[in-house]
């Protein structure tokens, strides 16, 4: 870990730049690819399908992407995929400048950029400790940067396909992994000394004793489960539907691009308040998080739902500094690779679950009521995270 006090040394510079910019092609991701989608004729439907091959092989890889890293070192691995993101968007903008690519085609290209975002992943949380002396400010400051590109990378994707093309879009998005995996190859950080040559089972269930040793940690991963099938699953391909049926294209990537600037916000917010109880104060900043698909349910006139979006992505941003500082401050650094994977896996398992049920559900029983149900769902999570004792009484380290 850096020695000095200061914040933006080179290190942590090369780190926020390569992590603002991934995370902008990955931002781009849901409003080019359901533009995309139901462009191509594919419905809901193949909206969810594709989000959910992403989503679902991210979520079963990333466990063993956090066992590779902790047996190495993260960086490598998060270069190498990058080199992998950049190919796999390129290629997917090559074939919709020239033809009209099958569903099949679409959803390849989701599940290999779901596998290398998996293994770039865990890096994100176990190479801030090493990068910045300060965790809990490098949280807010990166919690502030992965707002604005939160804002940036669906306004960005909504500009490019209104007034461009889908395929330029991907083009960009390419573009973005490319110089986040360069930054990436300038950070210089100690490498990890290898103690050991234990089996990659032996360091799942090692990954795993750590995991289930907190209550605290699984307890919000369970909550997490329902958050992920009832609310982020379906919010992408039906609040897509919901608003460009509404008020068009470009609308969907400025309500996307108005939670990124909630997000800003919340974390500047959470930088300047460090609570006794960081995970109960996140619970009751998260009471804000359902006004996001209660305005895709509802879709009001635009300025009412761009406000909306961003009050939801400032309780959004609160909670996730406070998460991510208490994960990387109360789980030992070597074995915060892999505890870190199973805590992302948990909580995003369920994601893709409910990106493939969105479609057939809606058809079922619509798209706006179940969008009050995410709405619904998304308060009693917030109560959950404020109710159950083990997150409730988590003390600061």
């Amino acid at each position: 870990m850096s020695t000095s006090n200061r914040l933006w040394t080179p290190t942590f510079a090369l780190y926020f730049t390569a992590r603002i910019v991934s995370m902008l092609g990955d931002m781009m991701i849901p409003v080019a690819m359901s533009v995309a989608v139901l462009g191509l004729g594919y419905g809901v439907t193949g909206v969810g399908l594709a989000l959910g091959a992403w989503m679902g092989a991210f979520a079963l890889c990333v466990v063993f992407g956090g066992v590779v890293a902790d047996r190495f070192h993260p960086l490598p691995q998060m270069v190498g995929a990058d080199a992998v993101r950049c190919a796999v968007q390129a290629g997917l903008a090559v074939y919709l400048l020239l033809g009209h690519p099958p569903l099949s085609f679409v959803v390849g290209t989701s599940l290999l950029g779901g596998v290398a975002t998996a293994m770039f992943q865990p890096g994100l949380t176990s190479m801030v400790p090493q990068v910045a002396a300060d965790p809990h400010r490098a949280n807010g400051v990166l919690r502030i940067s992965q707002g604005l590109a939160t804002m940036l990378g669906p306004a960005l994707a909504g500009v490019l396909v209104a007034t461009t093309s889908i395929g330029l879009a991907f083009a960009v998005d390419a573009a973005t992994f490319a110089v986040s995996g360069i930054c990436l190859l300038l950070v210089k950080v100690p490498r990890f000394e290898v103690t050991g040559t234990e089996s990659t089972w032996h360091n799942l269930r090692a990954g795993w004793h750590e995991f289930r040793s907190r209550s605290w940690l699984w307890s919000v991963i369970l909550i997490w489960w329902v958050l992920g099938v009832l609310v982020w699953g379906p919010i992408h391909p039906l609040g897509a539907a919901s608003i460009i049926e509404v008020h068009g294209t470009a609308a969907f990537g400025y309500a996307e691009a108005a939670f990124g600037a909630g997000s800003v916000l919340g974390g500047l917010v959470a930088i300047r308040l460090r609570p006794a109880r960081p995970l109960f104060s996140g619970g009751i900043a998260m009471f804000l998080f359902p006004l996001m698909p209660l305005a895709a349910a509802l879709v009001p006139a635009v300025p009412v739902l761009l406000s909306l979006y961003a009050i939801s992505g400032l309780g959004w941003a609160f909670w996730g500094v406070q998460w991510a500082t208490a994960v990387q401050t109360q789980v030992p650094q070597d074995k915060l690779n892999r505890v870190a994977a199973y805590e992302v896996a948990g909580s995003i398992l369920a994601v893709p679950l409910g990106q493939v049920l969105a479609g057939p559900a809606s058809t079922t029983f619509g798209v706006h009521p179940l969008l009050f149900v995410a709405a619904i769902a998304g308060t009693g999570c917030a109560i959950a995270l404020v109710t159950t004792a083990p997150i409730r009484r988590l003390t600061r380290v």
